[in-house]
């Protein structure tokens, strides 16, 4: 289940050191933590992959040509 190379700490020691084992783990190194010696729970990095797809929206909004032209004055004396 776990290798030499991956830390182990207990739960008392892994809520004391939280800050410094997300650290870490965020560096790509797993944590066990243990619970009287025996492996309850894993810690490690997340790794969200985001990929933009382009042309998503394609032909569902349309943007009138006079979209930033001034307001009508009638229009700018309601909203002053």
């Amino acid at each position: 289940m776990s290798s030499d190379a991956t830390l182990q700490v207990g739960v008392y020691e892994a809520k004391s050191r939280l800050s410094e084992l997300l650290d870490r783990a965020e560096r790509g190194e797993d944590i066990i933590i243990t619970r009287r010696g025996r492996a309850v729970a894993r810690l490690s990095a997340v790794s969200i992959e985001r990929t933009r797809v382009t042309g998503f929206d394609r032909g569902r909004i349309h943007i009138a040509d006079d979209f930033d032209a001034p307001l009508p004055d009638d229009m700018l004396t309601d909203i002053s």
